[in-house]
């Protein structure tokens, strides 16, 4: 019951801070910070895809409703949640994954978060702005958008999940 309150409460607040912060910070050169790929992350793993995908819709089609965006969110968010178990595959450690564990930087090792949220990040952005300017002779502001706003994007979902999830090697050492 815990988990669903945890993940109703983040639904809730990725959602809100997307849409009326991030959709509205402008920073230049077309970088673009969107952190609600990191809900779809912390998905937990056992979660079905259907289930995820339905979800991951939800929280894209909010923030499109909210930010007027027609559907590019929902669209990016959806396409995520249907290649994150096959990126989760891909990218398994040797002994596999816990059914319980939660993916985020504490549970997983860094490089395992680096190499699927970014992987994740790049295919969330290269799709939102192929869409958003849907123009083959875009394809160089589409693919600087992307390769600036990933690593930005990255950076303070890292910084989130710093300072608003708990360690828990610090719970049990207490």
């Amino acid at each position: 019951m815990r988990d669903y309150f945890i993940h109703t409460l983040r639904f809730v607040l990725f959602l809100f801070t997307q849409a009326l912060i991030f959709n509205h910070l402008e920073i230049g050169l077309g970088i673009h910070i969107m952190i609600y790929p990191l809900f779809i992350l912390l998905l937990p793993y056992n979660l079905n895809i259907f289930a995820s995908m339905i979800i991951s819709f939800a929280l894209g089609f909010g923030i499109d409703t909210i930010s007027d965006t027609y559907g590019l969110h929902a669209s990016a968010a959806t396409l995520i949640a249907f290649l994150r178990p096959t990126i989760f595959k891909f990218f398994e450690p040797r002994d596999g994954y816990d059914e319980n564990q939660e993916m985020n930087i504490y549970e997983m090792d860094s490089r395992w978060l680096l190499s699927v949220f970014g992987l994740m990040l790049l295919v969330h952005h290269l799709w939102f702005f192929s869409l958003e300017l849907f123009k083959f002779n875009e394809i160089g502001y589409i693919l600087k958008k992307t390769f600036l706003s990933v690593p930005m994007s990255l950076i303070v979902c890292i910084l989130i999940q710093i300072i608003f999830i708990k360690n828990p090697k610090d719970a049990r050492s207490k």
